[in-house]
């Protein structure tokens, strides 16, 4: 049997709901309530204002004063009332005799009672209002004195509304009131109604505690994930940016949040991919330590929203690649070598068979001398083992162009001399780009021309001083482009005749070398200049300091 499922909370916007109907019934009914309240009173004060003008009007008529003394009041001054009754809307006009005897009524066969009610204010010359309960039940009621012109009290008069008549005025009002409050109530409820559908499809209606766990899963997946997120909003500044992506842009330390993309000091092409409205996939882009690969995918709906952006680290990929192509490159040297080996093999076996021994020796001894020559004359110069073995390497592979790569005079370098923090990885990263892009200038184009009668490659590693290390190349190639030396250490960049300008995308793993070349200078803290070459082509010159430099 399986247990009964719980019942699944109500969603956010649905609590949010019911609390702003509670609110706002409650608001309403507190207002309608003050409202009937402060009616009433209203109509009570008005009532009084109205039944004392009455009373006063009527006791300061001359007609009055002169009708009671009269042998029948009663008969003049009955008419009269019924007429100011009628006139101004009040329910009753009485008056009477200082000792409370009426002289009129509305109803006649009231006349001659003893009027129900206080006059002692009266007497004394003060008009005065009450409540009280006559003949037509309880009223509001004003009584005014009628004075002789020796101020003698001569007569009262009392006008009056009925507590009833009020109510039903009150009870009309309160009508129109309660319509008024359940207009509002229903108004309130649908503009309620549509601002929380509006915030379920905004939270896809989940209620405070999923919300709450998604944001803390959200904080934990951020500060958990080692590449790079960075979001952008509309207006393309930073939304939003993990810890990784801090790191990977270089931005540790310093508060991006709100902050315009364009204004965070990035290279201008990394700048360029991530203000992009399509989106990147996969794109290599430098920053001045490290090698990033990016991807944007825009955020849309019916208009641009952000972009989010994610960065992952191939530093050490691709160094890792570029000791793999050199790698690659040494064993098709030796491949080659193998290749012309096999074949000086069979000239040496060739001329033993037809017995000019002595010719195959000499042929034999003048290749092991070359060979052992280059080799004597590299490790002679470089002590550094990495190094000699990445310059037999690229002489092999020089040879096999067609370009010879020579050591300058100048050239040493002993064992020992490198410190620690300057790895050597970089220092193949360095002078094997480097090495490369000159053979490729000076050795043939692709059109099968050749750049010069001697395609040469000069290289020369030295200390410059106590505190760097010197690193230069040089080639017999064509050269540089007048406005080329702005752009070669942009990705993209190449040295081959075909991709001397900056492709917009040029193939993987191309147009990196110098790139690279610049991004371990900087990271070891060196610099990378560009000159003529005294072979006629173009000269880099890299310095690193041996000190621990920063970079």
């Amino acid at each position: 049997m399986r247990p009964p499922r719980l019942p699944r909370p109500r969603s956010l916007a649905g609590q949010l709901f019911a609390v702003q109907i509670v609110l706002v019934a409650a608001v309403v009914a507190g207002c309608a309530a003050f409202a009937y309240l402060s009616d009433r009173a209203e109509a009570e004060k008005a009532a009084r204002r109205e039944v004392t003008a009455a009373a006063t009007a009527v006791a300061a008529s001359p007609a009055v004063r002169s009708a009671v003394r009269a042998p029948d009041p009663a008969g003049e001054l009955q008419p009269y009332a019924e007429r100011v009754r009628h006139d101004t809307g009040v329910d009753f006009v009485t008056i009477m005799s200082p000792r409370g005897i009426r002289w009129t009524h509305p109803d006649p066969a009231r006349i001659g009672e003893t009027f129900l009610g206080h006059t002692g204010p009266a007497l004394r010359r003060r008009v005065f209002s009450e409540t009280y309960t006559g003949t037509l039940g309880p009223s509001v009621r004003a009584v005014a004195p009628v004075r002789e012109p020796d101020g003698r009290v001569t007569a009262l008069v009392s006008a009056g509304i009925t507590v009833d008549t009020i109510s039903a005025q009150i009870r009309r009002q309160v009508v129109a009131l309660l319509g008024v409050a359940l207009a509002v109530l229903a108004v309130g409820g649908a503009g309620t109604y549509l601002l929380n559908a509006r915030l379920r499809r905004h939270t896809h209606g989940m209620n405070a505690a999923e919300l709450a766990r998604m944001h803390d899963y959200h904080q934990a997946a951020l500060h958990a994930v080692r590449e790079g997120l960075l979001m952008l909003d509309g207006q393309r500044r930073v939304a939003l940016v993990n810890d990784g992506g801090r790191e990977l842009l270089g931005l540790r330390g310093t508060d991006v949040v709100g902050r315009p993309v364009a204004g965070l000091g990035l290279p201008p092409s990394l700048t360029r991919a991530l203000l992009a409205p399509e989106r990147r996939v996969d794109e290599v882009h430098l920053t001045a330590e490290r090698t990033l690969v990016v991807n944007t995918s825009p955020v849309s709906g019916g208009e641009r929203r952000g972009t989010v952006v994610t960065l992952r680290d191939h530093t050490e990929l691709t160094a890792l690649s570029g000791e793999l192509d050199s790698v690659r490159g040494f064993a098709e040297a030796l491949r080659s070598q193998a290749h012309e080996a096999a074949n000086r093999l069979h000239t040496v076996v060739s001329l033993i068979e037809l017995g000019r021994t002595d010719e195959a020796v000499g042929f034999a001894t003048a290749e092991l001398e070359l060979a052992q020559a280059l080799t004597d004359e590299v490790v002679a110069a470089v002590a550094e083992p990495v190094l000699a073995a990445l310059l037999l390497g690229k002489a092999a592979h020089a040879a096999e162009r067609g370009v010879d790569l020579l050591l300058t005079a100048d050239t040493h370098l002993d064992d020992g001399l490198l410190p620690p923090a300057l790895p050597t990885r970089d220092l193949v990263t360095v002078l094997g780009n480097l090495i490369d892009n000159a053979v490729d200038a000076a050795g043939p184009r692709p059109d099968g021309h050749r750049s010069g009668a001697d395609a040469r490659v000069a290289v020369t590693i030295r200390p410059d001083g106590d505190d760097d290390l010197l690193l230069r190349v040089g080639d017999s190639g064509p050269g540089l482009a007048p406005g080329a030396v702005d752009e070669i250490f942009r990705r993209g960049w190449s040295t081959k005749a075909t991709e001397a300008a900056r492709s917009p995308a040029p193939p993987h793993g191309r147009g990196l070398g110098l790139a690279l070349v610049r991004q371990a200078a900087v990271r070891n803290g060196g610099t990378v200049t560009v000159a003529r070459s005294p072979l006629g082509g173009a000269e880099f010159t890299v310095l690193l300091p041996l000190r621990g430099g920063s970079a």
